[in-house]
């Protein structure tokens, strides 16, 4: 898939500043600067500053120049887990499953009306069903994910290391599993599992909507809250 080059500008920043390379404070170079370096027009570099300025990344201040801020993500009270991570910090062995992919317009929900790739697989930890998850990602936001390898990497995962999300909204609720789903995770028809629906956005732009259902024994959250905020 061909990359717009004001999307491979935003994205080149973009992953700059989540590499660290530019630091919170840094200053980005000029418009000049940029459009020397891309081969490309003002009105493609404000484009591309503007959507990194909508995520939250950067600001752009009045005769300043612009700079990098932190992502909004450190402010939101229930973080988007990394379920590989997680597992390894219990000390076992993860693994991902991708068992669907493929590009679909999508009808109507979170991404009505977009080209969205559909992903399915299983999560496991030490070699056990932990949660299968259902997954479509928008790719005008993110057009990236179409050549990512997905088997090597969870796309949750993947999502989190490489596109910042500025708000999100998270359902949890207790439910039965179905046979086909009971077969995935290894239970019984109808065993109680945790499911977790989630949508995310960068600005006003939707990223991706999931369903993850848990085997209920095997997951749990657990967030602590203070004067300081969440943990």
């Amino acid at each position: 898939m061909t990359v717009p080059l004001g999307e491979s500008i935003r994205q080149s920043f973009e992953r700059r500043i989540l590499s660290g390379e530019l630091a919170p404070g840094s200053r980005l170079p000029t418009e000049q600067e940029i459009m020397a370096e891309f081969g490309c027009s003002r009105m493609t570099v404000s484009k591309a500053l503007s959507a990194l300025t909508t995520a939250g990344l950067i600001e752009r201040r009045k005769r300043a120049g612009t700079f990098v801020v932190r992502p909004r993500v450190h402010a939101m009270v229930l973080e988007v887990p990394d379920l590989a991570a997680q597992v390894a910090a219990r000390g076992q062995a993860y693994r991902f499953r991708l068992h669907r992919r493929n590009e679909e317009m999508v009808q109507d929900g979170h991404l009505a009306g977009q080209r969205a790739l559909h992903l399915g697989g299983t999560h496991f930890a030490d070699g056990e069903p932990l949660a299968i998850e259902d997954r479509l990602v928008s790719l005008a936001a993110v057009p990236a994910i179409a050549d990512a390898d997905l088997a090597a990497e969870s796309p949750g995962t993947w999502l989190l290391h490489h596109v910042p999300w500025t708000e999100a909204d998270t359902r949890i609720f207790a439910t039965g599993a179905n046979p086909a789903e009971a077969e995935a995770l290894g239970l019984n028809p109808g065993a109680p599992c945790l499911c977790i629906e989630r949508r995310t956005w960068r600005g006003d732009e939707p990223i991706t909507t999931v369903r993850q259902l848990f085997v209920a024994s095997g997951y749990e959250l657990v967030a602590h809250f203070g004067p300081g905020g969440a943990s």
